[in-house]
């Protein structure tokens, strides 16, 4: 049963080429297949989320990590009566944009279209492509939206607009401004309108933060890099550490740490269902415009927003800045920047498929570089360059 404010495929604002009505599926459903079935999300395998994919078979990677988003957020949507296949859509398809090497190869990326002073970057922009830097939530709607070639009749998954609509979970107000003349009140509307998204799209935001904050602490610990006894300065584990061993005193280890990362993860999802509900009545939403007119309505309450806080700082000075962390992201870095000089030095070295009408040298590197996985990306600078980075 839906709620009067949920995204109703019936009332879809559809798809950019319209296509028939599938006769067992609703649209957000076939969006969902599209994503799975995506040459994108298949990469997603091999790609970074915290440790490089070949630390460890056992670590997250973008694509286990956005199923443990997916998961998360139909736990959340059915009690809100929420569209549970259109947050999943949006879950699964979220990071089809992110780069090799998580957030440093996107950093590298950014600053390599932001820096490059060679003769590629004199060359104007394509009609087709964004201005500025790299945006990876921008890049998984271009995938979904132009990179991927499945289809005879269209570029890209054809996906419906609320599903487009969550993916473009943030964007510049060039980028919006690009978007909305190239798709009036389009999907980059509400960035220049100053609107919000709908429920579901604000649930997948939601779903992200408490899945990578949760699994990135199995990570850390199963790395070796953060222990039991440093989480224990965190309040929002060290309650539910707690709790776990009043009612398993004998508790301990992996075992330990799964329990409490279990506990901490409920506690969040239930505090997340109670608080859209009390935010939901206070701004009396009874309909999906009322949501767009409102400032964003789903998350955490005050409190576990700020026990949210806490964990990601401390994860940030403890995990993601860990020396350990930080040397192997600064390889990284240099190989996305050395691909990138290496393409635009000689585009020739850019596989035919790579190349796009419509777009600027740079921005094809950038395409090419952003869809490779951390282990091609690897090899290929290798082959390159004649260096080997990492064994």
């Amino acid at each position: 049963m839906l709620a009067p404010y949920a995204c109703d495929p019936a009332r879809s604002r559809g798809r950019r080429h319209p296509e028939p009505a599938a006769p067992t599926r609703n649209d957000f459903q076939r969006d969902r297949d599209r994503v799975i079935h995506s040459t994108a999300f298949r990469r997603l395998v091999y790609k970074t989320q915290v440790f490089l994919n070949h630390e460890g078979d056992l670590f997250r990677t973008r694509l286990t990590h956005s199923l443990e988003v997916a998961q998360l957020g139909r736990s959340i949507a059915r009690p809100l009566g929420l569209h549970e296949d259109l947050v999943e859509a949006i879950a699964l398809a979220h990071d089809l944009g992110h780069t090799p090497f998580g957030h440093a190869g996107q950093d590298a990326l950014n600053a390599c279209l932001h820096e490059d002073t060679g003769p590629a970057a004199l060359e104007p922009p394509g009609e087709d492509e964004p201005h500025g830097g790299f945006e990876h939530n921008l890049q998984s709607l271009r995938v979904v939206d132009a990179l991927e070639e499945r289809y005879p009749d269209f570029d890209g998954l054809n996906l419906c607009f609320e599903t487009r609509e969550g993916i473009l979970k943030h964007c510049s107000r060039a980028n919006a401004q690009w978007l909305e003349a190239r798709e009036p009140g389009g999907v980059g509307a509400r960035f220049l309108r100053g609107q919000s998204p709908s429920l579901e799209a604000q649930l997948a935001n939601v779903a992200d933060e408490i899945a990578y904050n949760a699994h990135d602490i199995d990570d850390g610990v199963r790395s070796g890099l953060l222990t039991l006894e440093q989480l224990e300065a965190v309040a929002l584990f060290d309650h539910h550490r707690r709790a776990a061993l009043a009612d398993h005193p004998r508790l301990q280890g992996r075992r330990l740490l799964y329990e409490t990362i279990r506990r901490m993860l409920s506690a969040q999802v239930y505090d997340v269902i109670d608080a859209t509900r009390q935010a939901l009545r206070e701004a009396d939403v009874r309909s999906l415009d009322d949501v767009r007119s409102r400032a964003p309505l789903l998350g955490f309450s005050p409190a576990m927003r700020e026990a949210s806080a806490v964990l990601k700082r401390f994860l940030l000075t403890h995990l993601y800045r860990h020396p350990q962390v930080l040397e192997t992201t600064g390889r990284a870095r240099r190989i996305v920047a050395d691909l990138y000089q290496a393409y635009c030095a000689d585009p020739s070295l850019l596989p035919t498929g790579a190349r796009r009408a419509g777009l600027s040298l740079r921005r094809q590197v950038a395409d090419y570089i952003a869809g490779m996985t951390d282990r091609f990306a690897i090899r290929e600078h290798e082959r390159l360059t004649g260096e080997r980075l990492f064994t």
